[in-house]
Protein backbone atom coordinates (compact mmCIF):
# COMPACT_ATOMS: atom_id res chain seq x y z
CA UNK A 1 0.00 0.00 0.00
CA UNK A 2 1.44 3.21 -1.44
CA UNK A 3 -0.74 6.63 -0.67
CA UNK A 4 -2.58 8.94 1.81
CA UNK A 5 -5.52 7.52 3.68
CA UNK A 6 -7.68 10.43 5.15
CA UNK A 7 -9.06 10.16 8.37
CA UNK A 8 -11.86 11.47 10.08
CA UNK A 9 -9.91 11.91 13.70
CA UNK A 10 -12.11 11.84 16.96
CA UNK A 11 -11.24 14.27 19.54
CA UNK A 12 -9.55 12.53 22.11
CA UNK A 13 -7.38 10.75 19.87
CA UNK A 14 -3.50 12.24 19.18
CA UNK A 15 -2.47 12.19 15.89
CA UNK A 16 0.75 9.56 17.24
CA UNK A 17 -2.23 7.40 18.54
CA UNK A 18 -4.08 7.35 14.95
CA UNK A 19 -0.12 6.50 13.22
CA UNK A 20 0.48 3.79 15.48
CA UNK A 21 -2.64 2.20 14.64
CA UNK A 22 -2.77 2.29 11.25
CA UNK A 23 0.87 1.24 11.50
CA UNK A 24 -0.76 -1.84 13.04
CA UNK A 25 -3.49 -2.02 10.36
CA UNK A 26 -1.57 -1.67 6.94
CA UNK A 27 2.11 -3.04 8.27
CA UNK A 28 3.47 -0.47 6.50
CA UNK A 29 5.49 2.52 6.94
CA UNK A 30 3.35 5.24 8.35
CA UNK A 31 3.72 8.79 8.69
CA UNK A 32 1.64 12.17 8.35
CA UNK A 33 1.61 15.81 7.42
CA UNK A 34 1.02 17.72 10.24
CA UNK A 35 -0.43 17.21 13.26
CA UNK A 36 -4.44 17.62 14.69
CA UNK A 37 -4.91 18.53 18.57
CA UNK A 38 -5.85 15.86 20.94
CA UNK A 39 -9.19 18.09 21.41
CA UNK A 40 -9.65 18.98 17.46
CA UNK A 41 -11.69 15.95 14.71
CA UNK A 42 -11.54 16.29 11.53
CA UNK A 43 -9.21 15.15 9.00
CA UNK A 44 -5.91 14.27 9.39
CA UNK A 45 -4.17 13.07 6.08
CA UNK A 46 -2.37 10.14 6.92
CA UNK A 47 0.70 8.92 4.97
CA UNK A 48 1.40 5.01 3.75
CA UNK A 49 4.10 3.28 2.93
CA UNK A 50 6.22 5.44 -0.39
CA UNK A 51 3.33 7.78 0.77
CA UNK A 52 5.57 8.76 3.86
CA UNK A 53 8.19 10.09 1.08
CA UNK A 54 5.92 12.92 -0.42
CA UNK A 55 5.33 14.56 3.49
CA UNK A 56 7.22 17.54 1.91
CA UNK A 57 4.80 18.46 -1.03
CA UNK A 58 2.10 18.58 1.34
CA UNK A 59 2.71 20.38 3.91
CA UNK A 60 1.83 23.76 2.96
CA UNK A 61 -1.60 23.58 2.43
CA UNK A 62 -4.70 25.88 2.79
CA UNK A 63 -7.07 24.83 5.21
CA UNK A 64 -11.06 24.77 6.12
CA UNK A 65 -12.35 24.07 10.03
CA UNK A 66 -15.54 24.46 12.04
CA UNK A 67 -15.16 26.35 15.01
CA UNK A 68 -17.51 27.04 18.20
CA UNK A 69 -16.54 30.18 20.53
CA UNK A 70 -17.40 30.46 23.53
CA UNK A 71 -18.11 34.22 24.06
CA UNK A 72 -17.59 35.77 28.05
CA UNK A 73 -14.93 33.11 29.57
CA UNK A 74 -11.06 33.15 28.82
CA UNK A 75 -9.17 29.90 29.43
CA UNK A 76 -5.49 29.27 30.07
CA UNK A 77 -5.01 27.82 26.78
CA UNK A 78 -7.18 29.31 24.38
CA UNK A 79 -9.02 26.23 24.43
CA UNK A 80 -11.89 23.73 26.38
CA UNK A 81 -8.19 22.27 27.86
CA UNK A 82 -7.73 25.03 29.97
CA UNK A 83 -8.76 26.56 32.87
CA UNK A 84 -10.93 29.46 33.03
CA UNK A 85 -9.12 32.20 34.56
CA UNK A 86 -11.89 35.25 33.55
CA UNK A 87 -15.17 35.49 32.88
CA UNK A 88 -16.78 38.55 31.89
CA UNK A 89 -20.74 39.69 31.73
CA UNK A 90 -21.51 41.19 28.39
CA UNK A 91 -24.60 42.60 26.50
CA UNK A 92 -26.04 39.77 24.32
CA UNK A 93 -27.63 42.31 22.14
CA UNK A 94 -24.07 42.46 20.56
CA UNK A 95 -24.68 39.21 19.38
CA UNK A 96 -26.80 40.58 16.06
CA UNK A 97 -25.96 38.51 13.23
CA UNK A 98 -25.34 41.63 11.02
CA UNK A 99 -23.13 43.02 13.60
CA UNK A 100 -21.02 39.48 13.60
CA UNK A 101 -21.24 39.18 9.74
CA UNK A 102 -19.74 42.80 9.81
CA UNK A 103 -16.91 41.65 12.46
CA UNK A 104 -16.55 38.11 10.30
CA UNK A 105 -16.24 40.58 6.79
CA UNK A 106 -13.19 42.77 8.20
CA UNK A 107 -11.36 40.05 9.59
CA UNK A 108 -11.16 38.58 5.99
CA UNK A 109 -7.62 39.00 4.33
CA UNK A 110 -3.22 38.84 5.19
CA UNK A 111 -2.97 40.08 8.52
CA UNK A 112 -0.41 39.04 11.67
CA UNK A 113 -1.55 37.14 14.18
CA UNK A 114 0.26 36.39 17.42
CA UNK A 115 0.61 32.58 18.50
CA UNK A 116 -0.61 31.06 21.60
CA UNK A 117 1.00 30.73 24.51
CA UNK A 118 0.37 27.16 24.68
CA UNK A 119 2.03 26.36 21.41
CA UNK A 120 4.77 24.47 19.87
CA UNK A 121 6.09 27.54 18.08
CA UNK A 122 9.99 27.19 19.48
CA UNK A 123 11.19 30.83 21.14
CA UNK A 124 14.98 31.06 21.77
CA UNK A 125 15.19 27.13 21.39
CA UNK A 126 13.01 26.21 24.21
CA UNK A 127 8.69 25.25 22.59
CA UNK A 128 6.47 28.40 24.34
CA UNK A 129 4.56 25.59 26.14
CA UNK A 130 7.38 25.21 28.23
CA UNK A 131 7.84 28.82 28.89
CA UNK A 132 4.00 28.62 29.98
CA UNK A 133 4.22 25.76 32.45
CA UNK A 134 6.81 27.42 34.17
CA UNK A 135 4.95 30.75 34.20
CA UNK A 136 7.23 32.48 32.38
CA UNK A 137 7.08 35.35 30.21
CA UNK A 138 8.41 35.40 26.24
CA UNK A 139 7.69 37.63 23.74
CA UNK A 140 5.95 35.63 21.45
CA UNK A 141 6.60 36.53 17.70
CA UNK A 142 3.98 37.54 15.13
CA UNK A 143 3.19 35.74 11.85
CA UNK A 144 1.68 36.36 8.35
CA UNK A 145 -1.36 34.58 8.09
CA UNK A 146 -4.38 34.46 5.51
CA UNK A 147 -7.74 34.62 6.55
CA UNK A 148 -9.49 33.93 2.93
CA UNK A 149 -12.79 33.40 4.47
CA UNK A 150 -15.37 33.70 7.54
CA UNK A 151 -18.64 31.76 7.23
CA UNK A 152 -21.24 32.74 10.29
CA UNK A 153 -23.19 29.25 10.90
CA UNK A 154 -25.07 29.94 13.62
CA UNK A 155 -25.65 32.29 17.25
CA UNK A 156 -26.72 30.82 20.79
CA UNK A 157 -27.31 33.43 22.24
CA UNK A 158 -28.47 31.58 25.26
CA UNK A 159 -24.83 29.09 25.53
CA UNK A 160 -23.47 32.34 24.52
CA UNK A 161 -21.87 30.17 21.56
CA UNK A 162 -21.35 30.83 17.60
CA UNK A 163 -20.13 28.58 15.29
CA UNK A 164 -18.70 29.54 12.16
CA UNK A 165 -16.81 27.98 8.97
CA UNK A 166 -13.19 29.66 8.43
CA UNK A 167 -10.85 29.27 5.22
CA UNK A 168 -7.57 29.87 6.37
CA UNK A 169 -3.83 29.57 5.11
CA UNK A 170 -1.30 27.50 6.95
CA UNK A 171 0.16 28.94 10.54
CA UNK A 172 -3.47 30.17 11.08
CA UNK A 173 -4.06 29.41 15.38
CA UNK A 174 -8.20 29.16 15.33
CA UNK A 175 -7.75 29.60 19.47
CA UNK A 176 -5.87 32.75 18.43
CA UNK A 177 -8.58 33.37 15.82
CA UNK A 178 -11.32 32.68 18.58
CA UNK A 179 -9.52 35.44 21.08
CA UNK A 180 -9.36 37.81 18.36
CA UNK A 181 -13.16 37.84 17.33
CA UNK A 182 -14.42 37.65 20.71
CA UNK A 183 -12.58 40.50 21.37
CA UNK A 184 -13.85 42.88 18.65
CA UNK A 185 -17.25 41.66 19.30
CA UNK A 186 -16.24 43.67 23.31
CA UNK A 187 -15.71 40.49 24.91
CA UNK A 188 -13.10 37.18 25.71
CA UNK A 189 -13.80 33.93 24.28
CA UNK A 190 -11.89 30.70 23.94
CA UNK A 191 -12.11 27.87 21.52
CA UNK A 192 -14.93 25.64 22.40
CA UNK A 193 -14.93 23.11 19.26
CA UNK A 194 -12.57 22.44 16.32
CA UNK A 195 -13.13 20.28 13.34
CA UNK A 196 -10.85 20.16 10.16
CA UNK A 197 -13.22 19.67 7.19
CA UNK A 198 -10.27 20.37 4.66
CA UNK A 199 -6.68 20.16 3.97
CA UNK A 200 -5.75 21.08 0.21
CA UNK A 201 -7.43 18.71 -1.55
CA UNK A 202 -8.04 16.08 1.42
CA UNK A 203 -11.81 16.44 2.31
CA UNK A 204 -13.94 15.09 4.99
CA UNK A 205 -16.15 13.95 2.54
CA UNK A 206 -13.81 11.50 1.74
CA UNK A 207 -12.15 10.24 4.99
CA UNK A 208 -12.75 7.30 7.18
CA UNK A 209 -12.94 6.58 10.55
CA UNK A 210 -10.00 4.37 12.53
CA UNK A 211 -12.90 2.09 13.54
CA UNK A 212 -13.86 1.52 10.21
CA UNK A 213 -10.38 0.70 8.93
CA UNK A 214 -10.08 -1.87 12.08
CA UNK A 215 -13.79 -3.58 11.16
CA UNK A 216 -12.24 -4.07 7.58
CA UNK A 217 -8.21 -4.67 8.31
CA UNK A 218 -8.30 -7.73 6.64
CA UNK A 219 -11.18 -6.81 3.47
CA UNK A 220 -8.44 -5.76 0.99
CA UNK A 221 -11.35 -3.92 -1.65
CA UNK A 222 -11.96 -2.01 1.36
CA UNK A 223 -8.22 -0.82 2.00
CA UNK A 224 -7.50 -0.14 -1.50
CA UNK A 225 -10.53 1.23 -1.88
CA UNK A 226 -9.66 4.18 1.13
CA UNK A 227 -6.10 4.77 0.29
CA UNK A 228 -5.54 7.86 -2.34
CA UNK A 229 -2.54 6.58 -4.68
CA UNK A 230 0.35 8.53 -5.75
CA UNK A 231 -0.75 8.40 -9.10
CA UNK A 232 -3.45 10.32 -8.31
CA UNK A 233 -2.42 12.89 -5.56
CA UNK A 234 -0.03 13.74 -8.60
CA UNK A 235 -2.63 13.90 -11.21
CA UNK A 236 -2.45 17.23 -11.67
CA UNK A 237 1.86 17.38 -12.89
CA UNK A 238 2.24 16.23 -16.34
CA UNK A 239 3.38 13.12 -17.25
CA UNK A 240 6.61 11.98 -18.46
CA UNK A 241 7.48 8.76 -20.10
CA UNK A 242 11.25 7.15 -20.01
CA UNK A 243 12.37 5.00 -22.64
CA UNK A 244 12.95 1.32 -21.70
CA UNK A 245 16.80 1.91 -22.14
CA UNK A 246 17.13 4.36 -19.52
CA UNK A 247 15.07 3.17 -16.97
CA UNK A 248 17.52 1.14 -15.13
CA UNK A 249 19.42 4.08 -15.06
CA UNK A 250 16.78 6.49 -13.83
CA UNK A 251 15.70 3.60 -10.67
CA UNK A 252 19.49 3.57 -9.94
CA UNK A 253 19.36 7.32 -9.32
CA UNK A 254 21.09 8.05 -12.26
CA UNK A 255 20.41 11.72 -13.57
CA UNK A 256 19.25 11.41 -17.29
CA UNK A 257 19.08 14.40 -19.41
CA UNK A 258 15.36 15.86 -20.25
CA UNK A 259 14.47 19.15 -22.01
CA UNK A 260 11.25 19.89 -20.25
CA UNK A 261 11.07 22.99 -17.96
CA UNK A 262 12.14 22.18 -14.12
CA UNK A 263 9.05 20.85 -12.09
CA UNK A 264 7.83 17.18 -10.70
CA UNK A 265 6.46 14.64 -12.74
CA UNK A 266 4.71 11.77 -13.05
CA UNK A 267 7.23 8.99 -14.23
CA UNK A 268 5.85 6.11 -16.98
CA UNK A 269 7.44 3.36 -18.32
CA UNK A 270 5.68 1.30 -21.08
CA UNK A 271 2.43 3.29 -19.87
CA UNK A 272 2.58 2.06 -16.44
CA UNK A 273 3.14 4.24 -13.17
CA UNK A 274 6.81 3.93 -11.91
CA UNK A 275 6.90 7.32 -9.56
CA UNK A 276 7.95 11.07 -9.09
CA UNK A 277 10.65 12.44 -11.04
CA UNK A 278 11.94 15.80 -10.38
CA UNK A 279 13.40 17.87 -13.98
CA UNK A 280 16.07 20.43 -12.71
CA UNK A 281 18.30 21.97 -15.76
CA UNK A 282 17.65 19.58 -17.98
CA UNK A 283 18.51 16.89 -15.64
CA UNK A 284 15.92 14.81 -14.33
CA UNK A 285 16.15 12.21 -11.36
CA UNK A 286 13.86 9.89 -9.24
CA UNK A 287 12.48 11.49 -6.05
CA UNK A 288 9.79 8.55 -5.02
CA UNK A 289 9.09 5.50 -6.90
CA UNK A 290 6.66 2.78 -6.02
Amino acid sequence: MNGVIIINKKSGYTSHDIVYKIKKITGEKVGHTGTLDPLAKGVLPILVGEGTKISKYLINHDKIYKVKLKLGEKTSTGDLEGEVIEKENFDITLLDKEKIEKIFKESIGIQEQTPPIYSAIKVNGKKLYEYARKGQKVEIPKREINIYNLELISIDKEKLIIEFKVFCSKGTYIRSLCEDIAKKIETIGYMLELERLRVGKFDISSSVTIDELEKNKDNKEFLENNIISLEKIFEKNEKLDIPNQKLKHFLNGVKISNNCKDGVYRIYSESKFIGIGIVKDKLLKRDVII
